[in-house]
C-alpha cells in the first residue's frame, strides 16, 4: 500500500538561550507548513533552546522554561504533526530529545542514542543516551526519528527504525559547517538511506552561534540514496516535499510505535508547491557564505551597533571589511587608518580607497604622537635585548587601544584581521593586532584569503583595489618589513601546517612529504611556542576541520616535541 505524505522541514535560525524568540521562529513556521499542508513537519536539533547551549543545560530554570515553550508549541498542532529539537529532563537525567507534538499535547519523545563527544562537541558532559531508535505513526505511515550524530553511525539506531517498519526516517540535526563537509554529508545520508533501504529526511541548523555556523542544506533522499530536493545553504527556508512511501511490515523484534497519529489537513493550497532544488556553492564560495553570516549573527545576537576595524592597506584588513559589508551593509561597518612613521603612502592610499570604494565610514587616527608619549614615558627602560621588537609591538597596541576606544564609544564590536597562518605560528601581537571581539578570518589559511579575496573583488559591493592584492603582505613596524623576512611563503607555510594541525603528522613525516627539515623544524617551534597567544586570541568562524580554540585543544605548558 502507498501512502502519500507532505513533510515540511523548517530550517531556522535560532538563538541560543532566546526561548521566547526561538518560540516566535518555530510557531512561524510551523503556521506556515500548515498552510502549506504539511502533514509532517520537522524542526532542528534543539530548536528551542538554540544550539549548542552549552552550560544553560546545567541551569534548572532554562530546562523549565524551556518545557513550558514546548507545550505552547504544541498548542497549533491541531491537525498537523511536529517534530521539535529540546532537552528532556527525566528522573534526574537530561535527554537530547526529538519531541512529537500532535493533537494540541506532547505526543511522544524520542531520545538521541548516538552523542558525540570529539572536536567542537561535548554531549556526555550533559546528556544521557538513549538506548535505541524509535518509530511513530502518521496517518498510517510509520516514521523512524533520530538526531544528527545518529545518522552519521551504521546500524542502530536506524536498523531499529528499518525493523519497526518505519517507511521514512526523519533526522533532526544541528551538524556545523566546515569546507567539504557538504559533499561528505550528502554522500553519508545516500549511504545510510542504501544500507536502510530507506528514504531519509534530513532538517538542518541554519546561523551563526560563536564560533559555529552551521549552513542549513535540509534535504531528502530516496530508499536508493537518490537525492529528491535540496534546500538553501545559509538560509532560513522551509523545504517542502512530497513523498510516496510504501508500506512495510515490522520485524517480529521490531518495536511498536511511539505514537499513532493522525492529521486533518487538506489538500495544500496552489501556491504552496515543493521547491525546485537549491544551487550548490562551490567550496570557496561557501566559506565566504560561512564567514559573512558567522560575523552578521555574532554581531546582531550580540546587539552591536556595528563593526570597527583597522584598515592597513593589506589584505587581511581589506577581506575582513568586504566580508562586513556583506554581513552587515556599509553604513555599520567603520574602517580606522592609522599610519605610523613606518606606513608606506602606497599602503595607506590603498587603505583609504578601499573605504571608499566599499562605501564604509574612514576615520583618520595617526599614531605618531602617540608613539613619541610611549618613547618618552618607557625612556631607557626597555634597552633590553628585546627593544625593537618592543618599539614595534608598541605601534601595534596603541592601534589597538583607538579601537577599543572606538568600541566603547560607540557600541562597535572590534574585528580582528589576523589570518589562521599568522595566528599558528605567532605572528601577531598580543593587546595589539591580535586584540579585539572577533576573528573574522580566525581559521581562515592566508592561501585562502588571497582566494577570498578574488571572489569579493569580482563583487561589485565588495571590489577590493587589486594593488592590495598583488602587493607583498608586510606588518609595516619597521622600514621595508616583509611576512617573508620571518616566515616561509605562505604557499609552503600552509601546506605545513595542514600536515601538523590536521593531520596530526610528525616532523619526520612532514618532511617525508617533501618539506625541507630547517623549514619545518622552524615552524613547527614557531607553532609550539604560539599556544599562549592562540589561548588569548577573540573566538571566530570556524571553517577547517582543526581550528584553533574549541577544536584544537593543546595544553600551554608542554615539552614534548614532534
Amino acid at each position: 500500500m502507498t501512502s502519500q505524505l507532505r513533510i515540511g522541514l523548517a530550517q531556522i535560525n535560532p538563538t541560543v538561550g532566546d526561548l521566547d524568540g526561538n518560540l516566535q521562529l518555530i510557531n512561524d513556521s510551523l503556521l506556515e507548513a500548515v498552510a502549506s499542508g504539511c502533514q509532517l513537519v520537522a524542526f532542528p536539533e534543539l530548536a528551542i533552546t538554540g544550539y549548542p547551549p552549552e552550560d544553560l543545560l546545567l541551569v534548572p530554570r532554562f530546562l523549565a522554561e524551556a518545557e513550558e515553550k514546548l507545550l505552547e508549541i504544541a498548542r497549533l498542532t491541531n491537525g498537523t504533526v511536529a517534530i521539535v529539537g529540546a532537552p528532556e529532563l527525566a528522573e534526574g537525567k537530561l535527554y537530547n530529545t526529538a519531541a512529537v507534538l500532535a493533537d494540541e499535547r506532547i505526543a511522544a519523545r524520542y531520545r538521541k542514542v548516538e552523542l558525540p563527544n570529539y572536536g567542537v562537541f561535548d554531549e556526555y558532559r550533559y546528556f544521557t543516551p538513549g538506548s535505541h531508535g524509535e518509530c511513530i505513526e502518521v496517518d498510517g505511515v510509520r516514521i523512524g526519528l533520530s538526531i544528527c550524530e545518529d545518522i552519521w553511525v551504521a546500524g542502530n539506531p536506524g536498523s531499529d527504525c528499518a525493523e519497526a517498519g518505519a517507511s521514512l526516517v526523519v533526522n533532526i540535526s544541528a551538524s556545523p559547517f566546515q569546507a567539504g563537509k557538504g559533499d561528505l554529508r550528502r554522500k553519508m545520508l545516500s549511504d545510510r538511506a542504501s544500507e536502510h533501504d530507506l528514504p531519509i529526511a534530513y532538517c538542518a541548523l541554519v546561523g551563526g552561534q560563536d564560533e559555529l555556523v552551521f549552513d542549513g542544506e535540509s534535504l531528502v533522499v530516496d530508499s536508493d540514496g537518490e537525492l529528491l530536493i535540496e534546500g538553501h545553504q545559509f538560509q532560513e527556508q522551509l523545504i517542502l516535499c512530497d513523498l510516496a512511501l510504501e508500506a512495510r511490515a515490522a520485524s517480529p523484534s521490531g518495536r511498536p510505535p511511539l505514537a499513532v497519529l493522525h492529521t486533518s489537513l487538506q489538500e495544500a493550497p496552489s501556491d504552496h508547491t515543493p521547491e525546485a532544488m537549491a544551487p550548490r556553492l562551490d567550496e570557496d564560495e561557501a566559506v565566504l557564505e560561512a564567514l559573512t553570516l558567522g560575523l552578521a549573527d555574532y554581531s546582531r545576537k550580540n546587539r552591536f551597533n556595528g563593526v570597527v576595524l583597522g584598515v592597513s592597506g593589506g589584505i587581511d584588513s581589506a577581506v575582513a571589511a568586504a566580508i562586513a559589508v556583506r554581513a552587515l551593509g556599509a553604513d555599520r561597518v567603520h574602517g580606522v587608518v592609522m599610519p605610523s612613521p613606518w606606513s608606506a603612502s602606497e599602503t595607506q592610499s590603498d587603505a583609504r580607497e578601499l573605504c571608499d570604494s566599499l562605501g564604509i565610514e574612514r576615520l583618520e587616527m595617526p599614531i605618531v604622537s602617540a608613539m613619541e608619549a610611549y618613547a618618552q614615558t618607557l625612556g631607557s627602560n626597555i634597552d633590553g635585548p628585546g627593544a625593537g621588537l618592543a618599539e614595534e609591538n608598541i605601534q601595534a597596541r596603541i592601534r589597538g587601544n583607538l579601537l577599543m576606544a572606538l568600541s566603547n564609544a560607540h557600541g562597535w564590536l572590534v574585528l580582528t584581521t589576523g589570518n589562521k597562518s599568522e595566528l599558528a605560528v605567532g605572528y601577531s601581537t598580543l593587546y595589539g593586532d591580535a586584540a579585539g571581539g572577533f576573528g573574522v578570518l580566525k581559521d581562515v589559511p592566508k592561501t585562502l584569503v588571497y582566494r577570498l579575496a578574488e571572489l569579493c573583488k569580482a563583487d561589485p559591493r565588495t571590489t577590493i583595489p587589486k594593488r592590495i592584492i598583488d602587493r607583498p603582505p608586510s606588518a609595516e613596524l619597521r622600514p621595508e618589513q616583509l611576512d617573508s623576512d620571518s616566515l616561509p611563503p605562505y604557499d609552503v607555510l600552509d601546506p605545513i601546517l595542514d600536515l601538523y594541525i590536521e593531520e596530526h603528522l610528525d616532523a619526520d613525516a612532514i618532511v617525508a612529504a617533501g618539506f625541507d627539515r630547517p623549514t619545518v623544524d622552524g615552524v613547527l617551534k614557531l607553532i609550539d611556542r604560539a599556544e599562549y597567544k592562540r589561548r588569548q586570541y577573540p573566538p571566530g568562524v570556524k571553517i577547517t576541520g582543526r581550528a584553533f580554540g574549541r577544536d584544537r585543544r593543546m595544553p600551554i605548558t608542554n615539552r614534548f616535541t614532534r
